[in-house]
């Protein structure tokens, strides 16, 4: 007998038993599509997310409050309070290390807009910037102008707005420039709307409305505001002088003392992607888990609708070694036959897989459609791994049948 021939009746096999051998593939398929289907979806939205920080890039950093007491190299930090509007413009004077150095703050977030009858969803964020913010978040205006001098110097009401807002506001063809806008009690003319970004969560410039800070400090009357410093250098080479500078500096403004931590967080973007990455091998490990697990419970199903086969053409067997098939020849069919159960059902699970995964994914991030070519190799191997583990021990067991019982057989 040979390879091919162990194919065609592998094949043959299957069709003449279809129902018992698609209720199989299909238990491989579920395996496959939750192993597939979990790891494209981190892919897919790990993707966009270091697709949005790659317009960040590494050339800047952020310096931040700390927002409770947390333990860092073992030393526990107290929280020192957020770092406070004269604190950062003493920081952004003084520091003459790098490029542009911008300042924002967090007015408040879940904020509802208003345009006559129409409202927003109550999700938007209301951040306060300056003149470098736009530039030094890697953000560009799709339409209209970044604040003019004389609004930052005044706190003018004007804003910048994202695409969800213009979407959900305006009317289909209404041009949302020098349109005025409600929000916080407020009214507020629309200067410039940001290109749109996506991300996880439907972006969160997407989301956002920007006033001049001068505008959102203002607002400090009944709420408390910690202050952002983003901190963009040009030239990359220079990345880490300028962070050991920006925390000497930033020691003396906070007034932290000799030998303690750092009130105040340095992040650059590098680390957020590298945190980003950790995460998701946690998470792939997870999914990977979940599809074993499944696929385990798929090889038990496999091996014994292969044991029940291989009892139902005992006479078969013995027919094929009388007629001069050997022991490895009469293995090789009942092993292609499993494999080929489970690349049929692979092959449906790769493809369940690879949708839910991007579906999952354009949900949360409104991602890229992504087609994942290493989870698909990676796929296709496990298939034939639990095709070969699921079909070797009733193969090895219909090649150890002895001819003229199995010719007795009934």
């Amino acid at each position: 007998m040979q390879f091919k021939e162990n194919i065609n009746e592998g094949l043959k096999a299957i069709k003449d038993n279809l129902l018992r051998s698609v209720l199989t593939a299909s238990i491989v398929a579920l395996g496959i599509m939750a192993l597939v289907g979990i790891l494209t979806a981190i892919d897919a939205i790990q993707y966009t997310i270091s697709s949005g920080l790659a317009g960040l890039g590494g050339n800047s950093f952020e310096i931040t409050s700390i927002s409770r007491s947390r333990t860092r190299g073992g030393v526990k930090i107290q929280s020192k309070g957020p770092i406070e509007f004269k604190e950062a413009a003493d920081f952004k004077q003084k520091f003459r290390h790098a490029s542009n150095v911008s300042i924002n703050t967090t007015v408040t977030g879940g904020v509802e807009v208003k345009r006559f009858s129409k409202k927003s969803n109550p999700n938007s964020t209301v951040m306060g910037v300056d003149e470098y913010f736009i530039t030094n978040k890697g953000y560009d205006l799709e339409k209209g102008r970044n604040f003019s001098s004389i609004e930052l110097l005044h706190g003018d009401n004007v804003a910048i707005i994202g695409q969800n807002l213009v979407e959900q506001i305006f009317k289909d063809g209404e041009p949302p420039l020098n349109k005025e806008i409600g929000f916080l009690g407020k009214k507020y003319r629309v200067v410039g709307i940001l290109e749109k970004t996506g991300g996880l969560g439907g972006g969160a410039a997407d989301r956002s409305i920007l006033i001049p800070l001068e505008n959102a400090n203002k607002y400090r009357a009944n709420r408390d505001l910690s202050y952002t410093i983003v901190v963009y250098q040009k030239d990359p080479t220079r990345i880490e002088y300028s962070m050991g500078e920006a925390t000497g500096l930033m020691r003396l403004i906070r007034k932290d003392e000799l030998g303690k931590p750092e009130s105040f967080e340095i992040n650059r973007s590098e680390s957020i992607a590298t945190s980003l990455n950790d995460t998701s091998v946690i998470l792939k490990l997870g999914g990977a888990t979940i599809g074993m697990v499944t696929l385990l419970g798929a090889a038990i199903g496999l091996m014994n609708i292969m044991m029940v086969s291989v009892t139902e053409r005992t006479r078969e067997i013995g027919v094929r070694k009388a007629l001069g098939a050997t022991p490895k020849r009469i293995r090789e069919q009942f092993l292609f036959e499993a494999i080929i159960i489970c690349l049929l059902g692979g092959a449906l699970g790769i493809i369940l897989g690879m949708s839910i995964g991007n579906l999952v994914a354009k949900l949360l991030a409104q991602g890229e459609f992504i087609v994942p070519w290493v989870w698909i190799f990676v796929g296709i191997v496990v298939c034939v791994l639990v095709g070969i583990s699921a079909g070797y021990y009733p193969a090895r067991k219909a090649s150890k049948l002895d001819p003229i019982e199995s010719l007795r057989y009934e």
